[in-house]
């Protein structure tokens, strides 16, 4: 794999450090088998193939802007003797980096998946707003006047 230097973007950016960072440190396992998906415009889902594990050997963490996906197989009991070792049971970690205010919402493991559901919950104060604008007529605002939310971006038309 091919690394790339980031440091001309240095010298010309200012508080870029975090993306860099992300980029630097993006090597992922190839095991367990992985989809994310975009369910709505705030939604999303995370599918992991975690087939052999059962709900007990799956760990899932967020810290702050991490999802940390921990599966830890527990020792088999038994007499058993393996003559064909096919399916992968290994101990894993994964760590999604998610983007401000996504959230987990819900997560279940059926058939072998594991789904984590994510939603993005922005606070009402940072969504976009829409700014009723007064005449100049000499006269100050009323301070009755009503600021109305808009969460839909306005469309300019060409």
């Amino acid at each position: 794999m091919r690394s790339f230097d980031y440091a001309p973007l240095y010298r010309t950016t200012v508080g870029f450090d975090r993306l860099f960072d992300m980029l630097d440190s993006s090597v992922r396992s190839d095991w367990p088998p992985y989809n994310i998906e975009k369910t709505g415009d705030n939604d999303y889902r995370i599918t992991m193939a975690v087939a052999g594990f059962s709900p007990e050997e799956v760990e899932l963490t967020q810290h702050g802007p991490e999802l940390i996906v921990i599966g830890q197989k527990q020792p088999e009991q038994g007499d058993r003797q393996i003559l064909h070792r096919g399916m992968a049971t290994r101990n894993f970690k994964q760590v999604f980096r998610l983007a401000d205010y996504v959230k987990v919402a819900d997560a279940t493991l059926e058939n072998g998946l594991l789904s984590v559901d994510l939603v993005r919950e922005i606070p009402e104060e940072l969504k976009p707003r829409r700014i009723g604008i007064g005449t100049s007529t000499g006269k100050q605002p009323s301070p009755n006047k009503q600021i109305s939310q808009d969460t839909q971006p306005q469309r300019k038309v060409a």
